[in-house]
């Protein structure tokens, strides 16, 4: 285990889109940046279960897929020199005179005067369905994400679930695989309804197939090979769906880990905080994106990008105590190296 200690103006916890762009945020108000992140890649979610994923509602852009995304936040933020402590998690957060010290599991101290917490959901992994023998198959015929969607061309594919993960990896596999047949057990979809409406016409065009309403039964295959997938009805009636693979998309498990022994004020998993500026219960931590709530919270990457820049300008006066800050556009600001 490595040991060192740094100093810095805040430490973001997370480096997925929301945290990449809050160093953006707090570089352009002069504040160095050191950035943790259990994953040992940039990107969040966006990288680890998603990257060849349209996201659709990030101005200015029409589509651009996860992944790319990330480039370009990190393209935004290297003016700006973050430090990057990734593969580590925070394990401990405490008061360091005016400041907080963060400490990882890897033995890496860090000392700064604010904290900012952008760390999605927390530690996640999918939420499995209860099937026997599943394990057999992880890996071979049942994936909880998609890295590659041309890992499946020529593939049966069978997709169960009625959020927007099925529904858009139905919507995008539908021009790859072989077949994609979609398992809920309702009609009725908890999805973008631009999203369902594609794929309303996906099905009327034969390249998508519903098997509603059902639910996931078992599996059938040998040796790690998935050959089919039984499913139910609502009375119990089974048949068995030809597939090589299954994704099942029943959301993530959130867990909080650390987080939650912190002392932050926490409501359903997501810790509390005041909307104009983000602050947390503890004067100097804030929170940004999915992790955070407040009264009407929107869990949208744009608002947590919003967010992000309501936290940077609420931390500046604790960095810069002597300075006013007057509030200027980026146009006419500028940033380094410009």
């Amino acid at each position: 285990m490595s040991s060192s200690t740094h100093s810095t103006d805040v430490v973001i916890i997370g480096a997925g889109p929301v945290g990449l762009f809050a160093i953006f945020e707090c570089g352009m108000l002069k504040m160095k940046c050191h950035v943790v992140d259990a994953l040992d890649m940039l990107g969040g979610q966006c990288t680890a279960l998603y990257p060849e994923k349209p996201i659709y509602d990030i101005p200015a852009h029409p589509a651009i897929d996860a992944a790319d995304l990330i480039d370009r936040l990190t393209e935004q933020a290297a003016p700006f020199e973050p430090t990057y402590h990734l593969g580590q998690q925070v394990t401990g957060l405490a008061r360091n005179g005016d400041g907080w010290r963060v400490t990882t599991d890897k033995g890496t101290v860090i000392d700064a005067r604010a904290v900012m917490i952008a760390a999605g959901v927390g530690a996640f992994g999918p939420n499995k369905p209860p099937l026997e023998n599943l394990e057999a198959y992880e890996g071979t015929g049942v994936f909880y994400l998609v890295k590659r969607r041309q890992d499946f061309a020529g593939k049966r594919v069978v997709i169960a679930g009625g959020g927007d993960s099925a529904v858009d990896w139905a919507i995008s596999l539908s021009e790859v695989a072989a077949k994609v047949m979609v398992v809920h057990r309702r009609a009725k979809f908890r999805a973008a309804p631009e999203s369902v409406s594609r794929l309303d016409e996906l099905v009327a065009q034969g390249r998508v197939e519903m098997v509603v309403p059902y639910q996931l039964a078992g599996l059938e295959g040998n040796g790690g090979i998935l050959t089919g997938v039984r499913v139910a009805d609502l009375d119990g009636n089974e048949k068995v769906l030809e597939a090589d693979v299954l994704l099942p998309f029943f959301g993530l498990a959130m867990n909080l880990g650390p987080i939650a022994e912190w002392g932050l004020n926490l409501e359903k998993h997501h810790i509390a905080v005041t909307q104009q500026t983000c602050a947390t219960s503890e004067p100097g931590i804030f929170a940004v994106g999915d992790i955070a709530t407040y009264p009407g919270k929107l869990k949208l990457i744009l608002c947590g990008f919003s967010e992000a820049a309501m936290a940077a300008h609420a931390i500046h006066p604790l960095i810069h105590p002597d300075q006013v800050l007057h509030f200027e556009y980026s146009t006419s600001k500028g940033k380094p190296g410009a």
